[in-house]
């Protein structure tokens, strides 16, 4: 985990320092005042799990997008509204966890074990992956130098709802009980709770606002409990109520796409005779 987090340092530092010499190599003259701004910021993360929560035992890495509801005051601070969608994690549990006796069930003659995931076959008989999704509010600073003074190093703090499921694909229809509704929701394991959200990154506002965007590194502490108030198998198998709740991590990279909606104007030009 150390290693993934330096990388992820490394590579956000790289990209930090490439944008900021191409500021400095425009006009000296423009002076990017700092401002009310009014932005929405189309995201995409990719994460990691750690810890021992149900989540982090669950999932494997993901892929994130979300949009952001961004207000920036003239003192560069910022108010957002937050949606993710995360999708794309590979279960680390064995098929046997998640289904129980089905697991082993012969489904054919010519498929005398369940497929899972499609690995290795042409035809998916059931696909499964997890999903999370994320609502919240969060409270941020950008620390502005030189003379772009709407652009700088951005740290973002954010709490919200959080929830996360197994996702099932079943083409064929050959496991009638992920597919009748009062029965998956025994096994989707879906789990829900408060969490919170760091964000610390690079905020390049061009001049051409639209041209503008971030990136940075975001670190997730999920504090979830199953909710569907019976787990028909797994370790946590039966009724959830008296669950407790269990920490889960997440740590990645960010990158957000500013789309400005309002800005009142403050730029300043100097003139040198």
């Amino acid at each position: 985990m150390k290693k993934i987090f330096l990388l992820l340092l490394i590579s956000c530092a790289a990209v930090t320092t490439v944008f900021s010499q191409e500021f400095y190599r425009r006009d000296h003259r423009y002076v990017d005042t700092a401002t009310f701004m009014i932005w929405a910021s189309p995201t995409f993360s990719m994460q990691a799990p750690f810890g021992k929560g149900y989540l982090a035992s669950t999932f494997n890495f993901n892929y994130n997008v979300g949009l952001d509801l961004t207000m920036k005051t003239r003192s560069n601070w910022t108010i957002d509204l937050t949606f993710n969608y995360m999708f794309g994690s590979k279960i680390r549990k064995r098929p046997e966890e998640i289904l129980g006796d089905m697991a082993f069930y012969p489904i054919s003659d010519t498929l005398p074990a369940v497929i899972f995931n499609g690995a290795g076959n042409n035809a998916v008989v059931l696909a499964y992956e997890g999903r999370y999704w994320y609502f919240g509010a969060t409270v941020g600073k950008i620390f502005a130098f030189n003379r772009w003074e709407n652009s700088g190093f951005w740290l973002k703090l954010s709490a919200g709802y959080f929830g996360h499921k197994i996702h099932f694909t079943d083409p064929e229809n050959w496991f009638p009980q992920i597919d009748q509704e009062k029965y998956r929701l025994g096994y989707d394991q879906r789990s829900s709770g408060i969490a919170l959200n760091q964000f610390f990154g690079y905020m390049f506002m061009q001049r051409r606002r639209v041209l503008s965007f971030y990136a940075g590194i975001e670190l997730w502490q999920i504090f979830s409990k199953p909710n569907r108030g019976y787990i028909f198998v797994g370790d946590y198998a039966g009724p959830t109520a008296d669950l407790p709740r269990k920490f889960s991590g997440l740590v990645g990279v960010k990158v957000g796409w500013i789309l400005p909606f309002y800005e009142k104007k403050r730029v300043t030009t100097f003139y040198t005779f």
